[in-house]
């Protein structure tokens, strides 16, 4: 990735070197290999993960949570979005990075512990193995601290609720609580909630490196086909931390 330059002479006539920053082009094969499907229930509980890049079959071991992958800027509200874009006040000073324990949504009255969630051997990013839990991305950022944080959950699972089911109905201005293993309770504003079909997940918009701590919350949405096993589209949660205690 990175450019390599010859130790001959540089002429008078040739073009300076431009200067490439490692963390966009990282993000951006980061993006690659979490971008991958998301799958939905099945009427047994036996089913295999998906490649990245292609729909699910099966619920277990994997199942509806999927998300995008790093770069670009954050969206205003208006793409396909429930929230109004208006902002969530000011955001905290970012902490030092620790990893989350609890997350706690109120306007749900849903108290969930948190998983890990690392890569699979095919590049896609695992999904709890609870669906009655979320799970907290690890090699992304932590709650709090700078960056956005990724935490996924399923929607259903062989068509009984999951934990992150009543995600869609969040709105704008609602709060998201996060517990983190150093004892401190990061509290984050909701700025929109947003449905996308599969096919144009904001990639950039979910992944986008931050100046400040945000908070993104992934499961699947839309129209469900039990042929396939295959939810179309994903709902994506955007915070920003406004507190902290």
């Amino acid at each position: 990735m990175k450019g390599i330059r010859s130790s001959a002479t540089v002429t008078s006539t040739a073009r300076p070197r431009r200067r490439r920053t490692a963390a966009p082009l990282a993000a951006a094969a980061l993006g690659t290999l979490l971008l991958a499907g998301c799958a939905g229930q099945d009427p047994t509980p036996q089913g295999r993960a998906a490649p990245a890049g292609a729909p699910a079959e099966g619920a277990a071991p994997t199942g509806e949570a999927s998300t995008g992958g790093h770069g670009g800027a954050p969206g205003d509200g208006t793409q396909n979005g429930t929230g109004t874009g208006t902002g969530a006040g000011r955001g905290e000073p970012a902490l030092a990075r620790s990893e989350p324990q609890k997350i706690t949504i109120p306007s749900l009255g849903l108290s969930s512990s948190l998983e890990t969630l690392r890569l699979n051997g095919d590049g896609t990013m695992q999904t709890p193995k609870d669906p009655g839990l979320a799970g907290w991305y690890e090699p992304g950022p932590t709650p709090g601290s700078q960056g956005p944080a990724v935490i996924a959950g399923h929607v259903t699972w062989n068509g009984a609720s999951a934990v992150f089911e009543k995600l869609r109905t969040m709105k704008a201005g609602d709060t998201i609580k996060v517990t983190r293993r150093d004892k401190k309770t990061v509290t984050f504003t909701v700025n929109k909630v947003a449905e996308y079909p599969k096919a144009d997940f904001p990639t950039l918009e979910v992944y986008k490196n931050l100046d400040h701590a945000g908070l993104r919350l992934v499961t699947c949405g839309g129209d469900f086909d039990p042929k396939k096993h295959y939810y179309d589209s994903n709902v994506v949660v955007y915070a920003r931390m406004t507190g902290t205690a």
